[in-house]
């Protein structure tokens, strides 16, 4: 595997419904320092002005929020119509890749190497280099072509991961189901993190009324 824990990690937004999820993850790699090559494709950034009301890059900046200084000293965005840009290239080290959210569009471009854009470039790389790449799926129902491309993905090496909330936790607000989703993929990634408890076995104590 030629990738290093500190080599950028490659994080692609696409356009399948999960702004939330994707500014979360986003907010919680900044603030652990995490070097992130940022892609926005246009119907991740229509999504995200959809549904977080954030239309462009200092509108995004300004959503992760935290240290400023953090920011731009981890992240570096590059355009999803440049091929030639440097996740293109497997010479060029990462630590793996994560598409949150991943469309099903993207999810059948990546299952079937076409490469027309940098996300789908970058996916390829990943898959071809063995490292790590992690697809926050979000559709509901799933045809059977979907789960055909989510086998043939998964079979070269990638890591399926639905946007799927548990409730164990006992969530009390959106917040806390973008959070559960969240801190799997940071697990998958390899990131520490403070994002609610885990699992110890037993039953979850019921919260009290309010």
């Amino acid at each position: 595997m030629t990738s290093r824990p500190d080599a950028p990690l490659v994080f692609a937004i696409t356009g399948a419904s999960g702004a939330p999820y994707a500014v979360r993850l986003l907010e919680q790699l900044v603030a652990s320092r995490t070097r992130i090559s940022l892609i926005v494709s246009r119907h991740g950034w229509r999504l995200l002005e959809t549904e977080s009301d954030i239309a462009d890059l200092p509108a995004l900046r300004k959503a992760v929020g935290g240290d400023a200084a953090a920011w731009d000293s981890s992240v570096t965005v590059f355009d999803d119509d440049d091929r030639g840009a440097a996740p293109a290239s497997g010479s060029a080290l990462s630590r793996g890749m994560v598409i949150c959210p991943c469309s099903m569009g993207t999810l059948s471009a990546v299952a079937m190497g076409s490469s027309r854009s940098l996300i789908e470039r970058a996916a390829d790389v990943t898959l071809k280099e063995r490292r790590k790449l992690v697809l926050v799926t979000r559709e509901t129902p799933l045809s059977t072509i979907h789960l055909g491309n989510m086998l043939r993905v998964a079979g070269a090496g990638a890591v399926v991961m639905p946007a799927a909330p548990g409730f164990y936790h006992r969530p009390r607000e959106v917040g806390d189901l973008v959070d559960f989703v969240v801190a799997r993929v940071l697990d998958q990634l390899e990131i520490q993190h403070q994002l609610g408890k885990r699992w110890s076995g037993g039953m979850a104590e019921a919260p009290a009324d309010r």
